[in-house]
């Protein structure tokens, strides 16, 4: 089993070097500065060194060993609570005989198991617990990384009356639109129905929210209250059932007449809009004379 992955190995390791050198530079000449006014500047070239090579020794220390630092972080809560249950099994043991051990014990497990409430509870952050890790999973197997490797920051969880809502800080490589394009296989490897995600600040693009939805709570019945106002004794009225027509009978319907009214021609009217004077037929006129 990988604990910490060689690409993240080979980054750590060069970036202490790096981190290393510059620590070392830039205190040991801040140093020899301040110290070649008092004393010679020789002098204080070698206590610059001497300030200098430990501060970058410290720098290379904590580069080298975040990556145990941040598996450490995404274990702290499992960590604790082992630490915390070891050490009273123990001072339990010293300080009591067995029965009465196993009788504690007894009460601690069986209590929060026989009483629904407290059981719901410990199951819905043994959940968070398991998310954190599951998500972790996911940006390890198909979530694009950046090239030094690093994942991004699994800060905290806590239940939801749907399921899990955690909160991640993304590292540099990573954006929301990455993700938003496999909500659907986070949502099969955190075994919930549904995820989304979205951004927790609006001044911070890597500042996130996840939901992990994993049942529905608005399927239950709801009693109304309007049931105990009602009076039982009140009788019931029945209603007549309004007849419906389902078709329409053409032949029983009359058509309508309708009767349009005479139209009188109107007289016809010249271009200046005077009424033509009524013509008749001139007498025919003897042109013989004429001829």
């Amino acid at each position: 089993m990988t604990v910490i992955e060689a690409k993240v190995h080979r980054s750590s390791a060069r970036n202490a070097r790096l981190a290393f050198v510059l620590t070392a530079v830039i205190v040991g000449l801040l140093s020899a500065v301040v110290a070649a006014s008092s004393v010679h500047p020789i002098l204080g070239l070698f206590i610059g060194a001497a300030i200098g090579i430990p501060c970058g020794a410290l720098a290379w220390l904590l580069v080298r060993i975040w990556p145990v630092i941040r598996l450490l972080w995404w274990w702290s809560t499992e960590i604790v609570l082992a630490v915390l249950l070891l050490a009273f099994w123990v001072q339990l043991a010293n300080h009591t005989p067995t029965v009465v051990t196993l009788i504690v014990v007894a009460l601690v497990v069986g209590v929060p198991a026989a009483i629904p409430a407290i059981r719901r509870q410990v199951i819905a952050w043994t959940w968070c617990l398991i998310v954190r890790h599951r998500l972790r999973v996911c940006f390890a197997q198909f979530i694009i990384a950046n090239q030094s490797g690093s994942l991004p920051l699994i800060l905290w969880a806590r239940p939801t009356p749907v399921g899990e809502r955690v909160w991640v800080y993304l590292r540099p490589g990573l954006s929301m639109a990455d993700l938003e394009g496999r909500l659907d296989k986070i949502a099969v490897t955190c075994h919930a129905s549904t995820a989304l995600v979205e951004r927790a600040s609006d001044g911070n693009a890597a500042y996130l929210r996840f939901d992990i939805k994993r049942r529905e709570v608005l399927t239950a019945q709801v009693n109304s209250p309007l049931v105990d106002v009602i009076n039982p004794d009140t009788p019931t009225a029945d209603r007549p059932t309004p007849v419906i027509p389902t078709a329409l009978d053409l032949p029983d319907v009359d058509a309508p007449t309708i009767t349009l009214p005479a139209q009188t021609k109107k007289p016809a009217t010249t271009a200046n809009g005077s009424k033509p004077a009524a013509s008749s037929a001139p007498e025919a006129e003897d042109v013989s004379d004429w001829i």
